[in-house]
């Protein structure tokens, strides 16, 4: 695939022509060629400039290569794209996709183009692979095993990274050593996941897969030890097995349910290690996926409470008032919680005490935010147990209040039940 971007040259003489618009396209770069396949996925990635304020055409060109011709009217054109850095940049997750065209009457497939921000980590690596008793897939040989190399992206997807050569009819293969930058393999986030699949290689394309398994940059850069030794696993396999049970569900966004606090901060620990902080902060999608989990239950049997913990300024503020007002409708409570030196005056309008939240004209029904910025809490004499007390007592305050008015509003009744627990609590 060959990929095309529109420049000017600052010292171009370009004539001036009313209506027209000339435009130079230079070829950017190159991807290596996959064999075999009609679902290519490229390892070679592009370091591009992106500038929000300009546009940046694109066109990437597939072709069907048929020799090691490097000129590409000796090959197979198979269709384009055109889209702009920004389309990509501006995508859901930075992923776009769009259909392939350029041959009239034939379906082309789809491109999926993906496309993160760089750190400024320089570092590299060195590593080297190997393994013991992989599963035979050749009926007349062994396996030709191979690794490819998936870093997370902030969406929970994965793209590739990197890919091994093959060693040829082994179950005990060992790689040769290959140095990649950091920022290539995570970048430059230690604690980013780090997907390492094992496929027995086929000269068809079809390649047979053996097993994964997930690390990371900083359990990786322990060396050799007890501690970089992995289970490869096929999880296939393993659900043949009767006796199996599963390894878990926190971070399952099909069940995003946890066994008590001690399960909460077990999928917050889990997560760090997958989801990457980053801007802008906005509160508006997180506020919208709970309040379609408290939608479906307003019978009064569950209550739900969102705890944000931000370290930035709240960047969709006029979304994230729509949210607030249309989840105070709904069996919901709101508690925002302020980290670092960043200024939150805005947050004060969300915490409706003194001003009900309103949006487009529409008032909140009730008052289901409270913000509690973490800095004040901070005891310079050192007292953390007295100042972490104030901070619980001060972030749960509302909810009791919020709690009932929402029950009382709607008529519900606590139950026999409710009621001794609630008793039994006050003792």
């Amino acid at each position: 695939m060959d990929i095309f971007k529109n420049r000017l040259n600052k010292h171009m003489s370009v004539p001036r022509r009313v209506g027209r618009a000339i435009t130079f396209l230079l070829q950017f770069g190159r991807t290596e060629v996959i064999d075999n396949t009609l679902n290519p996925d490229f390892v070679r990635k592009f370091i591009m400039d992106y500038f929000f304020e300009e546009r940046e055409n694109l066109r990437f060109d597939l072709y069907d290569v048929d020799s090691k011709s490097p000129n590409l009217s000796k090959h197979d054109f198979l269709g384009q794209v055109f889209c702009t850095l920004g389309e990509i940049v501006g995508s859901q997750g930075s992923r776009l996709e769009k259909a392939i065209a350029g041959i009239p009457g034939k379906k082309c497939g789809t491109i999926i183009v993906t496309a993160e921000e760089l750190n400024c980590c320089r570092d590299s690596v060195l590593m080297q692979f190997c393994a013991n008793k992989l599963d035979k897939k050749d009926f007349f040989g062994k396996s030709d095993p191979f690794l490819v190399f998936h870093r997370s992206n902030e969406d929970g997807s994965f793209t590739i990274c990197h890919k091994t050569e093959v060693v040829k009819n082994t179950l005990n293969p060992v790689w040769q050593a290959f140095k990649i930058s950091v920022r290539a393999l995570c970048n430059g986030d230690y604690d980013r996941t780090i997907k390492i699949e094992v496929y027995d290689w086929d000269r068809d394309g079809s390649h047979d897969f053996i097993g994964e398994f997930t690390t990371s940059y900083r359990e990786l850069s322990r060396g050799q030890s007890q501690f970089n030794v992995y289970e490869v696993i096929n999880p296939k396999k393993k659900g043949k097995k009767k006796k199996y049970i599963n390894s878990g569900t926190n971070g399952n966004p099909q069940n995003p349910y946890c066994n008590g606090i001690d399960g909460v901060m077990e999928a917050y620990y889990r997560s760090l290690k997958s989801v990457q902080l980053y801007g802008p902060t906005n509160f508006a999608p997180v506020i919208n996926h709970v309040a379609r989990y408290a939608s479906s239950v307003k019978d009064g049997s569950q209550y739900f409470i969102l705890l944000i913990i931000t370290d930035g300024v709240i960047s969709d503020m006029a979304q994230t008032k729509e949210s607030i007002v249309n989840a105070s409708k709904l069996p919901m409570s709101i508690i925002i919680v302020g980290v670092g030196p960043a200024e939150f005056d805005a947050m004060e309008e969300l915490d409706g005490d003194v001003v009900r939240v309103s949006s487009r004209g529409k008032y909140a029904e009730r008052d289901i935010v409270q913000f509690v910025p973490f800095r004040d809490y901070i005891d310079r004499s050192g007292n953390h147990i007295l100042s972490m007390a104030r901070l619980a007592k001060d972030v749960l305050a509302e909810i009791p209040d919020q709690f009932l008015s929402y029950m009382r509003v709607r008529g519900i009744k606590p139950s026999p039940l409710l009621s001794q627990c609630f008793t039994i609590g006050a003792l």
